[in-house]
């Protein structure tokens, strides 16, 4: 399928710099751009393949300046990433197709709606009294509990396990193998050394616009709900504990761990196998480096914490370089208390 670099500006409200009828017929990274691909360039590291990429159009932003010639037409953009994620998501449109209808064999329980234009795919199970709004797409293989609201345009892919009662919000995408509602880990310790469950008679609440990644588990809560807020993104292998509550717009990196009942604030980046103790609180804006470990509270907003236990990041550097010279140190010690005891005889 062919679109002209006309197009292309048109469907990206971009500027067009160079040959506007030039054929696209694929997309590429700039460093591997050839005749009918084409780009965006976004990182300033990258502006070298500029001058050298076969590619047939770049997208950048509307305010670059090049430093060098170059042959390729460029569409200038208010943000060329978020302009080539556009893209991306029309293109992807495109090849994947616009599934509709039910296939066989599928199931839909006693007392349950799916709304307008659904997909369901072979294999698929809808429990009771499951309400699913219009648009929604269930891939083969997938499983909705009983009591279950699905909101409009919500994509449940293959093998993905939403539990009874869970509440989902319009527009979020659940990957494979994701598994929402389970069992939170409770377990009451007894005298003679082993554990009695305790029930999770709580659910999962995922508002709009939520992504949640391959593998990713969402335990219910105890009591009440595990919360999931607007526009969070979890990446694959994230851990979310009973009782949790994720603020709006944070993204957590693979393989981190919510304990239960942490509160995660607003606009939180998490890195990847960052680990969280259960009962803190995270406050908005807080950025968490990849393998930290959030052992208590944090009251002041906008804080970049490192290392474990968390520091603030200035502060986990510092302990950092202490701790590499440590061996010279406890030679240097060593050294002086021979040196003392000398003096002493």
């Amino acid at each position: 399928m062919e679109f002209t670099v006309k197009q292309i500006a048109g469907l990206l409200g971009g500027e067009i710099e160079g040959d506007e009828n030039l054929k696209i017929n694929q997309l590429s990274k700039i460093e591997e751009g050839i005749s009918g691909s084409i780009s965006f360039l976004s990182n300033p590291k990258y502006e070298p393949y500029l001058y050298t990429t076969e590619a047939s159009a770049v997208i950048v932003d509307k305010s670059f300046e090049a430093k060098k010639a170059f042959k390729t037409t460029l569409i200038r953009v208010e943000s060329s990433y978020t302009a080539f994620t556009q893209l991306l998501q029309q293109y992807e449109r495109i090849i994947k197709g616009d599934k509709r209808g039910i296939e066989q064999p599928s199931y839909i329980g006693e007392g349950s709606e799916l709304g307008e234009n659904p997909y369901l795919g072979a294999f698929a199970y809808v429990g009771t009294n499951c309400k699913i709004g219009k648009d929604v797409k269930i891939y083969p293989h997938a499983y909705i509990g009983d009591n279950v609201k699905i909101g409009d345009g919500t994509v449940i892919h293959s093998g993905v396990k939403i539990y009874n009662n869970t509440i989902i919000g319009k527009n979020c995408t659940f990957f494979a193998n994701a598994v929402v509602g389970s069992d939170g880990f409770g377990f009451a310790p007894l005298p003679d050394g082993s554990y009695k469950t305790i029930p999770q008679l709580g659910n999962v609440v995922v508002e709009d616009n939520v992504s949640i990644g391959a593998g990713t588990t969402i335990d219910c809560a105890t009591m009440g709900s595990t919360f999931i807020r607007q526009g969070v993104k979890l990446d694959n292998l994230v851990q979310v504990g009973h009782n949790v509550d994720i603020g709006k717009n944070t993204v957590i990196a693979a393989q981190a761990g919510i304990a239960g009942s942490t509160k995660i604030g607003e606009n939180c980046v998490i890195g990847g196998q960052a680990g969280f103790n259960g009962h803190i609180t995270v406050p908005n804006g807080t950025k968490v480096g990849g393998q930290t470990g959030v052992t208590r509270t944090w009251k002041e907003e906008g804080l970049s914490l490192n290392g474990t236990p968390a520091l603030e990041y200035k502060d986990s550097l510092r302990a950092s370089a202490i701790f590499r010279h440590l061996p010279q140190l406890e030679k240097r010690v060593q050294t002086l208390e021979k040196q003392i005891n000398e003096d002493k005889q």
